[in-house]
This record gives structure tokens, sequence and C-alpha cells, in this order.
């Protein structure tokens, strides 16, 4: 007839538990200095972000932000590899270090037409209605080199 459904066949404290190991004190010391590398990894990739965002001002800022934070994220993969810590963190530093490749493209981009992207943010900001977006849209791509049209 099959197993029952009720309530106490589907405890999870009954039956055999797969057996973990008790951790090292160097174990605990290795995985908790990873986590705080890990936070100052996210720390740093979001900082980059939201800075990158505010202003085009801030380019410089938020280029230190996220050359700290890929090689505050090169140092989070090996330490995670090295001492196989959690999926997890390995999950979340391989996905931090994607959004860091995209800032790092983003911010080379801001650096190298620097006076376009400023008179397109000024411009933008300004602008109150979705026709005047459009035009400062137009404007920005009026005065980018030929090739990049």
């Amino acid at each position: 007839m099959g197993g029952s459904r009720r309530l106490e066949n589907m405890n999870p404290d009954v039956g055999p538990r797969p057996s973990q190991q008790p951790r090292s004190e160097a174990e605990k010391s290795a995985l908790g200095v990873t986590q705080n590398l890990f936070r100052a990894f996210l720390l740093s990739a979001l900082g980059a972000f939201f800075v990158f965002s505010l202003n085009v001002n801030y380019v410089w800022l938020s280029a230190i932000l996220t050359l700290a934070a890929l090689v505050l994220g090169v140092a989070v993969l090996v330490r995670t590899v090295k001492y196989k810590h959690p999926r997890l963190i390995l999950f979340g530093t391989i996905s931090g270090l994607v959004v860091t490749a995209v800032m790092c493209l983003l911010i080379l981009t801001s650096a190298l037409f620097f006076k376009q992207v400023s008179t397109y943010q000024d411009c933008a900001r300004s602008a109150l209605t979705e026709s005047a977006k459009t035009q400062c849209l137009t404007q920005l791509e009026k005065s980018m080199p030929g090739s990049l049209r």
C-alpha cells in the first residue's frame, strides 16, 4: 500500500543521519576569515555599483572599489576552493566576480567617453518628459565617434 502520509512519518529527526565530522578550531577559524573576506567583497562590489550609479564624476571611486572587489573576490575564490568551504560561498563569489567584470567594462567605457557620458547624465537629470529624455539620448548618440553610433 505504500507509506503513510502521516506527520510523524515526515519527521526529519527519525532515521539515519548523514554523519558530519566536527570541525577543528583551525577549520572554524579559516571559515571565519573567508566569510569576513566574502562580506568585504560583497560590500565593495555593491559599493562600486551604487557609487557608479550616483554620478559619473565619481568614476575614479567606483574604479577603486571595483578593483578592491576584484582582488577580494579572487582571494575568496582561492580560499573557498583550497579549504573546501560551503558551495554557497563559491556560488556567491563567482556571481559577484561576474558582476565585477561587468562593472569593469562599464567603468572603462565611462572613463573613455567621460565628457559624453557626463553631458548625457546632466541632460537626463534635468529632463522632465519622455521626449526630453529621448532628445538627450539622441544628443549622446550624435556625440559618440562614428564607429560607435
